[in-house]
């Protein structure tokens, strides 16, 4: 998948949240401290496991 690919993915998924969904994303995302925190979780983790191998067996 390419950068653009990818990023096309990730405006079709925003695109469906809701205007105040999407608020709460945004401000969590220009939050470094709340981004990392999230980040570390094991659900999170897991997920990156899940997405990056699919991104590796193309």
């Amino acid at each position: 998948m390419t950068e653009s690919e990818g990023q096309k993915k990730v405006n079709e998924m925003l695109g469906k949240l809701s205007p105040q969904d999407q608020e709460k994303l945004h401000r969590l995302l220009a939050d470094k401290e709340a981004t990392d925190r999230l980040l570390s979780t094991p659900q999170a983790q897991a997920l990156m496991r899940q997405l990056m191998g699919k991104q590796g067996g193309k």
